[in-house]
């Protein structure tokens, strides 16, 4: 009896092996079904695109010894993607080079038009000087870190939109070294029209805009803010103080109160404005009430650090910026 009983155990756990198998069988090829249609929804998304075989259907069983079902990263030659989702990938790829690059075109494109109208606008007598090389020095920093959303979600994005300092950087150089001569550009960002003022105040400038592209790009406040207090925070500072500023501060007489003042506003808004911008495009997640005090806080260091009599030693587009980097790295911790 216990012979009878021995073997039809053995036929149970045979049968039971074989309809586990028919159902891996089974569910394999429900899988592969449902992974192409998963990758023809996928096709206009890089991630997926990569990933829809492994992470939305694991293999199936039978494919291993063990009973456990192994992740696809440690067994990719078992489990390989099939080559049409590579080939998806580099299409997506290849799309966000094309979006990265027509981007950095469209904003270099900008940059020129912008110190071109200035220059026209300085020409014509319309506006002076120093007031055409603040508006630059405003308006061409909040627009270059307002283009950024305009570049693709790929890694590489923020490379493409750095090129756009950088080569106003090799600009500035080569302009400020005469190797070559560009009267707009040197009438519309430099105080007394010297083309070796280029190698200073300017040069820091672009160069903060491209260090705050590559270290914080989209996802951090820190880069956002920076250029907030550098470009409005500082132009708007020069530009009243110039005309309202009789009332110096006592520890530095090239600075006023009304300057002082309009520095810390104007960076405070700016800042504001720039956060509820990427917060909106969906960029940044930010509780308003700290953040508030945050930016506030930080805009009264950048307003200090602005008033005080280092000017000969350190430029205020590299004192303000690094001021203001620092103290929303501190702040927000990112």
């Amino acid at each position: 009896m216990e012979g009878k009983i021995t073997w039809f155990n053995k036929i149970y756990i045979k049968s039971r092996e074989l309809s586990g198998l028919a159902l891996d069988s089974l569910f394999c090829f429900i899988s592969f079904s449902a992974a192409r249609m998963s990758l023809s929804l996928s096709f206009t998304h890089p991630i997926l695109s990569r990933h829809v075989y492994s992470a939305v259907f694991p293999p199936p069983r039978f494919l291993f010894l063990s009973p456990h079902i192994p992740t696809t990263s440690r067994f990719p030659i078992l489990y390989r993607a099939p080559q049409r989702a590579t080939a998806l990938s580099a299409t997506a790829a290849t799309a966000s080079i094309f979006r990265d690059t027509a981007a950095s075109a469209s904003v270099f494109a900008g940059a020129y038009v912008l110190i071109f109208t200035f220059d026209i606008l300085t020409q014509k007598e319309l506006i002076q000087q120093n007031l055409s090389r603040k508006l630059v020095h405003i308006l061409s920093g909040l627009l270059f870190a307002i283009s950024w959303p305009i570049f693709s979600n790929a890694d590489e994005a923020r490379y493409f939109a750095s090129l756009v300092p950088l080569i106003n950087c090799l600009r500035l150089v080569i302009h400020g070294l005469s190797l070559s001569d560009d009267q707009s550009l040197i009438k519309s960002v430099t105080r007394e029209g010297n083309p070796k003022e280029l190698l200073r105040g300017p040069l820091y400038y672009v160069a903060m805009l491209m260090l705050c592209a590559l270290a914080f790009w989209r996802e951090s406040p820190v880069g956002v803010i920076c250029l907030a207090n550098m470009c409005g925070g500082d132009g708007f500072a020069d530009i009243i103080g110039r005309k309202y500023g009789s009332s110096k501060i006592p520890y530095n007489q090239s600075k006023s109160w009304v300057g002082s003042i309009s520095m810390f506003v104007s960076g405070f808004i700016i800042s504001i404005g720039m956060l509820y911008y990427y917060s909106a495009l969906g960029y940044l997640q930010l509780d308003w009430g700290y953040t508030m005090h945050r930016v506030a806080l930080i805009s009264l260091v950048a307003t200090v650090v602005e008033s005080l009599p280092i000017t000969m030693l350190i430029d205020d587009n590299i004192s303000v910026p690094l001021a203001s980097m620092l103290a929303a790295y501190l702040t927000f911790g990112q």
